[in-house]
């Protein structure tokens, strides 16, 4: 009868275990010293060795002429073992003996010294099986063994096994068999077999192995049913895949954004049986691979392909940048999760194929950052050509240009801040505070100007100077302001001005309306220029100091004789014409010499 590859070519020493020598070193040194652990705990992937290494142990243990801790393979124990034929060894399979009676068998036949072998061994697979109650019948016996007994615990998931089980075992963890390891080893056995494979065949078969041997040499065994000489075309034809082509002739797409001959290729391999779940899967590997070779000067290190594959995915790589390579495995990662509850996944990937060539995903950040690389690489290829973006007029000059006409526009702004100086003298009372863009109040000096980038205000001709004292006709702060007396645009020359009656003042809660007037004046005619607002926001923080800082940021416009306080809040509009009404009045009085009407907004 035929013997399958993977069990004729089962490694019977140490020596023969292929990609996990920080484990087969230990044991073999441990089994040379006399240094044996009572419990073993194997942990891995599958296919990576865990089970071999079980019964090798077994066999070196027990073995009449060990070579360096490896069995000898030769004595009537060895041949005894590989035969089955000697019970004191004994493999249970834990997803089938999982409840607590079999346990119990096992720790009650424990008991009994070895019929032959040195050690009774008992290797226990997929021990993560075993329920509650199993484990708990086997702790006692794991801590404290007889002495003639050897257990080996190999699980593919460890982390289902408790704590109490892991601490009373010795741990070994299996790693993923690297491509080349597997390839090599490939190799080896096809030229033992009679047979021919391809360097770029035997790395196909590793890498959709995925780091286990034993998965490898069975697609071994299949295509070496198939053709005598193995290619990278026989491996995929045996594998069910229609090679890599088309993850190639997909990316070209996805580069040029051509949505038409992404769908028309997904199609086709729908046609060809290609489970969508799958092309997704190969899709976020394959743009990992294009990741590392843009990313690392050493790509060949961290992934597996052939020298024609590594050209062209240096090609792609050129062509993508970093946030559009990111943008896509992530856009493939969260439709790999959505195909496994969308009851259609071939629109999913549909889907995920059209966002990826879509050029506009304002909801989307990693397309955004790939915007902003595309700009800064247009940005940096400007500057190396001697060009650069002035962001204010959002035009391109060459730098000389923009260097002179910076000068001659610095001075030209000199010498109109000389003129102006000259022709407008601006006088400021000493106790006059300004604010800067904060809101908060700066030493009465305010934002410096900064001669280099621009020049001082332009002084308000036809403004009066400013000064602290109020006009001739104003009255005192003692005076009749909120007198019972009515006054008219026709008032008497030489007589005291006296604004009309403020009542007491009711306001509305919605409308935020300004302090109604028994009779408002006309003040359709007044212009509120800048030193006008300077005079009006100091009045009323002299008046009111808790608005000093509200005003600091606020605007204001006279609208229909109205003076409208722009502050954008409606608690603050509120806090002020229900708790400053009078006193902002007052103020606004005194700083313009007129009655006018205020609103918040």
């Amino acid at each position: 009868m035929y013997k399958v590859l993977y069990r004729k070519w089962r490694p019977s020493s140490f020596a023969d275990v292929v990609g996990q020598e920080h484990i087969t070193v230990t044991l073999a040194n441990e089994v040379k010293e006399n240094r044996l652990a009572h419990a073993y705990l194997f942990t891995g992937s599958r296919g990576t060795g865990k089970t071999t290494c079980a019964k090798i142990l077994s066999k070196a243990v027990n073995c009449l002429n060990p070579v360096d801790g490896n069995p000898c393979n030769k004595c009537e124990i060895c041949v005894g073992i590989d035969k089955g034929t000697i019970l004191d060894i004994a493999e249970i399979d834990a997803a089938s003996n999982r409840g607590i009676d079999d346990i119990r068998a096992l720790r009650e036949e424990s008991a009994f010294t070895p019929a032959k072998a040195k050690f009774r061994v008992y290797i226990i697979d997929e021990v993560h099986m075993l329920t509650i109650e199993a484990f708990n019948a086997l702790l006692k016996t794991l801590e404290e063994p007889p002495s003639h007994v050897i257990f080996i615990l190999a699980t593919t998931e460890v982390h289902k096994l408790p704590s109490t089980i892991i601490s009373r075992c010795q741990r070994f963890d299996f790693r993923r068999i690297s491509p080349q390891s597997i390839a090599q080893r490939l190799e080896y056995i096809a030229e033992s077999e009679n047979s021919k494979i391809t360097r770029d065949a035997a790395l196909l078969i590793a890498r959709i192995a995925d780091g286990g041997l034993r998965d490898a040499i069975s697609l071994l065994d299949r295509c070496m049913s198939t053709d005598g000489v193995i290619t990278a075309e026989v491996v995929a034809n045996a594998a069910g895949i229609a090679g890599r082509d088309y993850l190639f002739k997909m990316s070209e797409a996805i580069c040029n954004k051509d949505i038409l001959s992404l769908l028309s290729l997904l199609d086709e391999l729908h046609n060809s049986s290609l489970d969508s779940d799958r092309l997704i899967t190969e899709l976020v590997t394959h743009f990992r691979d294009i990741m590392i070779v843009k990313t690392v000067d050493r790509p060949l290190d961290f992934i597996v392909c052939t020298e024609e594959e590594l050209i062209k995915l240096k090609a792609l790589a050129d062509s993508l940048t970093e946030e559009a390579i990111f943008r896509i495995i992530n856009i493939l990662t969260e439709t790999a999760e959505k195909l496994k509850r969308s009851p259609n996944r071939r629109a999913q990937a549909e889907l995920a194929l059209i966002k990826i060539c879509s050029e506009r995903d304002e909801g989307d950040i990693d397309s955004l950052l790939q915007r902003i690389a595309v700009l800064e690489k247009e940005i940096d290829s400007l500057k190396k050509n001697g060009i650069t973006v002035t962001p204010a007029q959002n035009t391109i000059e060459p730098k000389a240009e923009i260097k002179d006409a910076h000068q001659e526009a610095a001075q030209t702004v000199n010498d109109d801040e000389a003129d102006s100086a000259e022709s407008a003298p601006f006088e400021l009372d000493n106790e006059l505070s300004f604010f800067d863009a904060a809101g908060s109040e700066s030493d009465n000096q305010g934002v410096p100007w900064d001669e280099d980038l621009a020049p001082p205000p332009p002084a308000f001709e036809d403004a009066p100077p400013f000064t602290d004292s109020p006009p001739d006709n104003f009255p005192s702060d003692e005076g009749s302001l909120f007198d019972n007396t009515e006054t008219t645009d026709d008032t008497p020359e030489g007589e005291a001005f006296v604004p009309v009656e403020i009542d007491d003042m009711p306001f509305s809660d919605g409308d935020n309306e300004a302090l109604p007037f028994s009779e408002p004046q006309d003040n359709a005619d007044i212009v509120l220029t800048a030193e006008m607002w300077n005079n009006i926001t100091y009045e009323i923080g002299k008046q009111c100091p808790p608005l000093i800082g509200i005003l600091g940021s606020a605007s204001g416009q006279i609208e229909n004789g109205t003076l409208v306080i722009r502050i954008g809040s409606e608690i603050f509009c509120n806090m002020c014409t229900s708790t400053f009404s009078e006193q902002i009045h007052k103020a606004v009085a005194k700083a313009t010499g007129r009655n006018i009407r205020v609103r918040f907004i």
